[in-house]
């Protein structure tokens, strides 16, 4: 279609220095190619050219002083990127690689992945080249007050809500909020993945790890696959990974290989994910340190091979750009199942592209990593609510999202195309409900 061709040239040309965005917003663009012609009314009210652009960029500098009293600088970010169905909506992430084309496909993918889930939430992303790893707690605080010095005049529980992300879990997220309500003197939903004694929602740790294995399941057993005793290889061992690894053992699943940016261990006998859950949340070393209770799993330094094992199912949870062609020809040629994302898009478009030729079973991370922002949502109205809902009321409700997010990416790709590509699904989804909004509200 000619009108997205001159689309994807005009983001090449304007944004040649964000390889991620050029990247999450052409997948997207190759979709739409298949709607636009049904909806000429989104293409005459420029829906498609402004969902591409966010509506506000903020850049920053974070001033903060560490133990030894010199003053480091880092970069913040804010992109907000539409709030056609609801304020901004999206975590923030605190990591060396992030820069603002990161923020920027972050956000971008964001607003899909929350038009999904059925909650009023528009879509955000922000964070900083601020890591830390290896930073005291002390030194931790002082970078979150100075990055809310900043932040808090533009967000608000109406109008922008973060959450966490890489780098930014329950201590990060005390520190901004605390900082927050100091500025704005105000206790309000402002932030999610708070603390369960400060606001907090039950799950809300979990989520993102249990809603990915949800979907893995509602799509498996669309396709009549039982996951019982089949074997998984999850990369990552953060926090979408270590609750990813709890729920699949949970429904049966073998957990054999896990992952950090250092290396991966494997033990065909399936890992101990308690352990892995002590040395990543409480000793917060690298995952080699499971060696030193289980001395004879095996142990490889860097973790790109681990795609190289045979399994059935295969859920990277680390980062974005994990796996490429070469790791999905050899997921394919060993014989994976089934394929979902619960990291930000971790694999390549040709990698995702070749699993869908190949009739893997493949759910995207605009959908399958849901849960996390689903609970973020359920967090705000139940702060809105003043009220708390027990632990097996939010799974309910994170089901039942998760399993009407899998039907509706489902039955999109069928009328728009092929019932099993649920890129096609989930991206033509999500783009019209924002869409049908954006027309509804006028050219803002």
């Amino acid at each position: 279609m000619e009108y997205i061709s001159e689309l994807k040239k005009k983001i090449l040309s304007r944004d040649k220095s964000e390889p991620e965005f050029i990247q999450a917003t052409s997948e997207v663009l190759d979709s739409l190619s298949l709607v636009l012609n049904d909806h000429p009314e989104y293409i005459k009210s420029g829906v498609v050219e402004r969902l591409i652009e966010p509506e506000r960029q903020i850049i920053f500098r974070v001033p903060w002083v560490d133990d030894a009293g010199i003053v480091r600088v880092n970069r913040g970010y804010r992109v907000e990127f539409n709030s056609a169905i609801g304020p901004y909506k999206g975590g923030l992430r605190f990591h060396s690689s992030v820069n603002l084309g990161i923020i920027k496909f972050l956000g971008f993918e964001q607003v899909f992945k929350n038009a999904l889930t059925g909650l009023p939430m528009g879509g955000g992303k922000g964070g900083s080249d601020f890591d830390p790893h290896g930073k005291s707690d002390g030194e931790i605080m002082r970078f979150c007050q100075s990055f809310m010095s900043e932040l808090y005049r533009h967000i608000g529980q109406f109008k922008d809500v973060p959450a966490g992300d890489i780098g930014v879990g329950a201590r990060e997220i005390g520190f901004l909020f605390g900082q927050y309500k100091r500025l704005a003197n105000e206790y309000s939903g402002v932030l999610t993945g708070k603390g369960l004694s400060y606001g907090g929602s039950l799950l809300r740790t979990e989520a993102t790890g249990y809603g990915l294995l949800y979907f893995l399941k509602a799509m498996c057993d669309d396709h009549g696959f039982d996951l019982k005793d089949r074997i998984a290889i999850i990369s990552g061992s953060g926090n979408v990974a270590i609750y990813a690894a709890y729920k699949a053992k949970e429904l049966g699943l073998r957990v054999v290989a896990m992952s950090d940016s250092s290396g991966y261990i494997y033990d065909p006998q399936g890992l101990d994910i308690d352990l892995i859950k002590e040395i990543k949340e409480v000793k917060r070393e690298r995952i080699k340190t499971y060696l030193d209770t289980y001395k004879d799993v095996q142990y490889h330094e860097g973790s790109k091979d681990i795609w190289k094992i045979k399994c059935d199912v295969a859920l990277p949870c680390a980062t974005q750009n994990e796996m490429d062609l070469e790791d999905a020809k050899e997921l394919v040629l060993n014989g994976v199942k089934a394929v979902c994302e619960g990291a930000n898009m971790p694999l390549s478009n040709e990698a995702a592209n070749y699993l869908v030729r190949s009739r893997v079973l493949y759910g995207p991370a605009k959908a399958a990593n849901a849960g996390g922002v689903a609970v973020s949502g359920l967090e705000m109205s139940q702060n809105s609510l003043r009220l708390s809902w027990d632990k097996d009321e939010v799974d309910l409700k994170l089901q039942s999202i998760m399993n009407n997010i899998y039907q509706n990416v489902s039955k999109t790709a069928q009328k728009y195309g092929d019932g099993d590509n649920l890129i096609i699904g989930a991206n033509i989804a999500g783009f019209l409900k924002v869409a049908e909004a954006m027309r509804l509200q006028g050219v803002v």
